[in-house]
Order: C-alpha cells, then structure tokens, then sequence
C-alpha cells in the first residue's frame, strides 16, 4: 500500500518518484525472487546429480574389471627364487606351475673398435692416399655387408666417419671415444644376439680393429630343455610367460613359480566395494534428516533416487547358482544395515589362495550369469547416456533451468519496461503536485488576493514528501 500526506503534497514539495515507483513494483520483485530461488534449487540438485552420476560411473568401471576375461581377477603372476638372475611376467592364459631355469650365457651386443689414433680429426688414410674402403658386416657370417668408400676432406676422420656411419641406419651406433691414449672408433649394434653381431670384412685404412666382441645368443635351459634367444627378453619358452635373463649363472638352478596375481584380484574386489559404497552413501545422504531443518536432502523427492537404491540393493545381493560360490558373503563381503558392504580381509584372502577360479567363476563366466555380470549389464542401462536414471533427470533440470533462465529474462524485460512506464507516470504528477503552489499563488493575485502576513508559500522545488 502506498501511503501519501495530502497536506505536504498540497504544499508543493513533490513526491518521491524512485520511492514510490520501487513500493508498487515490490509485489512483482517477490515473484522473481522465487524464480531465482527455483533455479537456485535445480542448480543444487545438478550438482548433486552430477556427482552421483560420476560416482555411478566409477562404479561401473569397477564392476567391468571383474567381468574382465584379462582382467585382474585371472591376472597371473610370476615369482623368481633368484630375482637377480631371472624374472617374468605372465598373461592371464598362463598356466600354474613351478620351472627350474637355468641361464648359462646372456644375449649381448656386438661391437667393434679400434685402436686408438692421435685425435678425433686425424686422418684414417694411409699417406699420400685420397680414398679407402671400409667393410662392416652385421649378423655373422650370412648377414648383409656394408661398404663404406672413404674420401679425403669427407669422411676421412674418426669424427666424420662415426657422422656418416650413424646416417646409413644399418642398425648400428658409431662413436668417438677418447681416453689417455687418445682417440678410436667404437661401432655398436642396435640390437643384441647373433643378428647383431659385428665384423670387419675389408679395410684399407690405417685403422687397426680388434676382434669383435659379443653378438651372441642368449642361451638357457627350461626344465631341462634347452633354448637359445636372440634377446634376453623371452617369449615362447614357457607358454603365456615372458622371462627376463638378466645374468648368467650356469652352476644355479633358478625357480620360476607361476599362479594367480592375488594381489591385483584383491585391489580388484576392494576397489568395487569401495566403488559401491561411495554410491550408496550419495543416496543415504539425501534420505538423511537435517535436524536444523528437518528436511531431507535436495533429492530425496526425486523418485529415481529410489529406483537407483532398489536396483543396487538387488545387485549386491545377487546370488548365483552356479559355481564353488554364491553370493559376496561366502567371499567375506557383507551388507551393513546403511546398505554399504564390509570385506573379511582375512576371509577374502583365503578364499582367494584356497580356491581362485571359484571365485573367478562367481563374478564371471561363459553364459555371462556372474555377479558381475549381471551387475554390469544393470549399471550399462542405468548410466546409459540417454536412458540411464541419472542422465534422464539431468536432462529435465537443464530444460527447467533453461525455461526458468527464459521466464526470468522475460519478467525482468516486463519489470524493466513497468518500471520505466511508472517513472514516467509518477514524474508527471510530481511535476503538477510541484506546480500547484505557483497556479494558486496566480489565481489569488488575478482575484486580487493579497499573500499570507505570514510570508510567500512557495515551497523550494522538487522537495519530496
């Protein structure tokens, strides 16, 4: 309600328009403030809704790993009784066992070098010559020959040849090493084993080569079975295992064990219950009553919410009917009254040494029937991008909000326009209520009307009531 004194108005001191036009707009300022606050709401229950959703996702990426054929749930590892001399690493198709390895020579590199000259500039041909020739042969006796022309003033020297060596990409590494007694030529191949071994087939310089050194092939035995490899790193000797050799002692017998990666099944299994409980406490908390304001969480009237509790509940409790396990409670994993999971440590872990490919079996297999299994085929519709609970309710906030942003927008346009309108409606009256006094003080003069003893009641102008 607008409130005026007639006898200050009478008086000519005016109104106050800015006053005035912001009491009778006050009703409408109140409707836009409940817009603001419903777009602040839907912005919190984005925010909220979008972390689930995340959490969701993480989830589901902890449930596929267990479904993972090779995955760490059938992750093999490898144990060396002499890790110093030979370690491996195991696919998931490994099969268990123990093998006695014996490394007797490693694969090494071949190289060649000179004797050493004076300098790294001083030149390889012989006296008052103007060319050479040089004849490297890679990979033994049958391997590819090199030739090398040398030219004065091109590649005459140490520095200059080791340059023009390391540009024909023949698989070798040439450089100049210098010590006290100077300057030589090293040349070595870029990979080890008989393919890598080194030669000097011609040489018509005053280089002087010593006799090559390594390129030979790795050789080991296997149970008993002897191997040769070309590389240190070897596949194939034992099936789905890589062995590194890593020195060569032919008098000790190395064990190689190879069984279930318990390790990488348990922080698999941990990281899905972490995974699950993380989701399950993003939906207590909005079923949690604030008692400041006795209210639930900001998502708790939102019915999917509940749908998205009932179908996890029903996953965690999934019993299978195949297999040495049922359910995640003969694994040592039990449901908390919140609906989060627990884990037996030490019941995991027996079950996991006692009998792995049971616990294997439970999560998955063939005919897709495993915990994990069915877990994942419901988490890939619930966090479908189009489909999935979550998506679909984040879908309609963001056309809420962009409704809200337009209606908001548009009232704020209307309350701009109104308040305009109203200035300029509220600044006519003033300027008449302004004038009043002057009009009056004309007619008196006009009926002859002699002013007020008291003085002139002119009023200063533009004085507001």
């Amino acid at each position: 309600m607008i409130s005026l004194n007639a006898a200050t108005l009478l008086s000519g001191n005016g109104i106050d328009v800015n006053s005035l036009v912001s009491q009778v707009l006050a009703p409408e300022n109140g409707q836009l403030q409940l817009y603001q606050q419903q777009q602040s709401d839907l912005q919190t229950q984005a925010s909220l809704l979008n972390r689930m959703n995340s959490d969701l996702s993480s989830l589901a990426d902890a449930v596929n790993s267990l479904t993972d054929v090779i995955g760490p749930l059938t992750a093999q590892t490898v144990n060396s009784s002499q890790p110093s001399i030979v370690t491996g690493s195991a696919q998931s198709t490994a099969t268990p066992g123990t093998h006695e390895i014996v490394v007797n020579t490693l694969a090494t590199q071949g190289t060649l070098y000179t004797d050493a000259l004076a300098d790294a500039n001083t030149s390889i041909l012989p006296d008052e010559s103007t060319s050479g020739d040089l004849e490297i042969q890679i990979g033994g006796p049958t391997g590819a020959t090199h030739d090398v022309t040398i030219t004065a003033g091109s590649n005459d020297t140490l520095a200059t040849l080791a340059g023009y060596i390391n540009t024909q990409a023949w698989g070798v590494t040439a450089t100049v090493l210098n010590d006290a007694s100077g300057a030589r030529l090293a040349i070595y191949s870029q990979s080890t084993g008989s393919s890598g071994a080194l030669s000097v087939a011609g040489n018509t310089t005053v280089l002087t080569f010593n006799g090559p050194v390594g390129g030979t092939n790795a050789g080991f035995t296997v149970d008993g079975i002897p191997f040769s490899s070309d590389t240190n790193t070897v596949t194939g000797a034992i099936p789905g295992v890589t062995l590194n050799l890593l020195a060569a002692f032919p008098g000790i017998d190395a064990q190689l064990s190879v069984g279930p990666d318990l390790t990488q099944a348990t922080q698999a299994i941990s990281n899905f219950v972490s995974a699950y409980n993380n989701v399950i406490s993003d939906i207590n908390q909005q079923f949690t009553v604030n008692p400041g304001t006795n209210s639930e969480g900001p998502l708790a009237s939102i019915g999917s919410i509940r749908s998205l509790q009932s179908s996890l509940l029903a996953d965690a409790t999934y019993a299978t009917v195949t297999g040495g396990f049922a359910s995640l409670r003969s694994l040592g994993i039990t449901m908390n009254d919140d609906g989060t999971l627990s884990i037996d440590s030490g019941q995991l872990s027996s079950v996991l040494s006692n009998d792995p490919s049971s616990v294997v079996d439970f999560f998955q297999n063939a005919a897709s029937t495993g915990f994990a299994n069915n877990f994942a085929a419901d988490l890939r519709n619930l966090t479908d991008p189009a489909l999935g609970l979550l998506n679909l309710d984040l879908a309609q906030n963001q056309q809420e909000q962009l409704n809200l942003t337009n209606n908001i927008s548009q009232f704020q346009d209307h309350m701009t326009a109104q308040q305009q309108q109203l200035v300029a409606e509220f600044s006519q009256v003033n300027a008449l209520i302004e004038a009043y006094p002057f009009m009056l003080e004309a007619i008196d003069m006009q009926l002859g009307i002699q002013p007020s003893s008291a003085g002139s009641t002119v009023p200063a102008t533009g004085t507001s009531s």
